[in-house]
């Protein structure tokens, strides 16, 4: 139902008219776009030109502070469009490192399915080899392998994660290639269960460290009232 049809249906019921106390209808706010400090590479800015994308201005600060190498939390409302502020950086290193690797974390398997399709199609428009592919307990056995040695951006949770470093060795092209570690929904781990991942990805690193790499963090979290835009 239309939000317009629901407020009128609100008003034309007696049992519900007594309980609207107010009504009102705020006006759009006007997009803020944003300019990048360095082109993306020619593959990726053909992919924003095709499908209409202009970058707002909180994507375009995060895509540059990624890109010059910095650790990121991006605080934005739900539909400002976070996850392409960091799949931008990814694959424009992929696009200038064919070893490297990122990991993107969800704290569940719906949100990393959901996130699967649109890597897949910066892919396979850009022509960028990124083999994106999910790993967690669902994983059928026999893609198990091929995700570990192919996948350059491989989608998981912080559960499997905690398996996944108890055998390290087998993800030895991953860890020793890992540049961006991609955090989902970052306000979701509060409490006894933060301080679990917390220390998951203090094993991450240490990891990563052993295999000769240091990855950096792109978190993003949605932006609660009252909560300016961070970045």
């Amino acid at each position: 139902m239309a939000v317009p049809d629901l407020i009128r249906l609100l008003g034309a019921v007696p049992a519900y008219r007594s309980r609207v106390a107010h009504v009102e209808v705020t006006e759009p706010t006007l997009p803020h776009h944003g300019d990048l400090e360095a082109p993306l590479s020619p593959a990726l800015e053909g992919f924003l030109r095709q499908n209409g994308i202009r970058l707002y201005s909180h994507q375009c600060e995060a895509i540059n502070a990624a890109l010059a190498g910095k650790n990121v939390i991006l605080t934005t409302p739900t539909a400002s469009v976070k996850s392409l502020a960091f799949n931008l950086p990814v694959f424009e290193m992929l696009a200038a490192d064919p070893d490297a690797h990122a990991l993107y974390l969800y704290p569940t398997k719906a949100l990393a399915n959901d996130q699967l399709a649109p890597l897949e199609q910066i892919s396979s428009f850009t022509g960028i080899p990124a083999h994106a592919a999910i790993y967690d307990g669902d994983t059928p056995q026999s893609r198990r392998a091929a995700i570990r040695e192919k996948s350059h951006i491989v989608l998981s949770n912080p559960y499997e994660l905690h398996q996944i470093l108890c055998w390290h060795a087998k993800w030895r092209p991953l860890l020793a290639g890992l540049r961006y570690i991609v955090i989902d929904e970052a306000h979701r781990y509060r409490g006894v269960f933060g301080s679990h991942v917390a220390f998951v990805l203090r094993r991450l690193l240490r990891v990563c460290r052993h295999y000769g790499s240091e990855p950096r963090f792109r978190l993003q979290r949605w932006q609660t009232p009252g909560n300016s835009p961070i970045i």
